[in-house]
């Protein structure tokens, strides 16, 4: 009944907005530089791109940098179910196994800079751009919004981010990410090191916002650890910190629920004035 309900409000709230006749789409964007993309392959050539939707005749828009699910394994670029007054950038990345670990990082990284060097010239404000992601979506966003090495590499400091929005993203090392460093232990025995978002919890990150479905139908442990994360940044002093547990929403469902949490949340943030 809840799941119900949480999926008619977000359509009825947010879908019949996302393709009104106030938005513009450009396409197929690369987000590599020419050097790099001549550097590349044509993997990269092909699957590092991005597509853009943005408000039509406004100026100054926050931007959504949304990335895929589908456990760094699968997956393709799409737009979430957000206003149209909000603009999003719908990432794709490379995928293992044909790329190795961390290749993945930093094609999310690489789509941020972007953002953060070309939002302006669409009439975006390069100071409204958040970051997030269903499931292995979630954690790329985590990962390049907590770690600060993602974004340095382009001179851009991660706390410049308006905010993160992991959508049930895995705040332990991800399971595949364990498995490409050789892990052999259970699944859902949890592993924080260096590619862990709970291993970079830190005070002063940007304001983040933590979503997850109910626990009982959620993946296992997905919740625990998103909580984890939301009591041990406020404790060493982050000040914008939200954990949302949509009950009634399983890990698939929550993607879709999770669109009526993220407007009020970019309002909330501070970085944008609807009035």
């Amino acid at each position: 009944m809840f799941k119900q309900i949480y999926l008619f409000l977000s359509v009825a709230i947010c879908g019949g907005l996302v393709f009104s006749a106030g938005a513009k789409e450009i396409k197929n964007l690369h987000y590599h530089t020419e050097a790099e993309q001549a550097a590349g392959d044509d993997y990269l050539r092909s699957q590092c791109r991005l597509d853009l939707r943005f408000p039509d005749e406004k100026k100054g828009w926050p931007v959504v940098i949304w990335f895929h699910g589908g456990g760094l394994t699968g997956g393709g670029r799409h737009y979430p179910a957000l206003p149209a007054e909000i603009a999003v950038v719908a990432v794709g990345y490379r995928l293992s196994p044909k790329v190795e670990l961390p290749l993945f990082i930093e094609d999310a990284a690489s789509a941020v800079a972007w953002a953060f060097k070309n939002i302006a010239n669409y009439g975006g404000d390069p100071e409204k751009i958040f970051i997030s992601g269903h499931s292995a979506g979630g954690y790329l966003a985590a990962m390049v919004g907590m770690d600060p090495r993602w974004l340095a590499k382009h001179e851009i400091d991660h706390k410049k981010l308006a905010g993160i929005i992991p959508v049930s993203g895995q705040m332990t090392t991800h399971f595949h990410v364990k498995q490409l460093l050789g892990d052999t232990g259970h699944q859902f025995r949890p592993l924080i090191d260096q590619y862990a978002p709970l291993y970079y919890c830190a005070p002063g990150l940007p304001p983040i916002c933590l979503i997850t479905g109910g626990r009982d139908i959620e993946w296992q442990c997905r919740v625990e650890e998103n909580q984890l994360l939301a009591i041990s940044l406020k404790q060493v002093g982050c000040k914008v910190v939200e954990f949302h547990e949509m009950g009634g929403l399983d890990h698939g469902s929550v993607g879709q629920g999770a669109m009526l949490v993220i407007p009020g949340f970019i309002i909330r943030a501070g970085s944008v004035n609807w009035n």
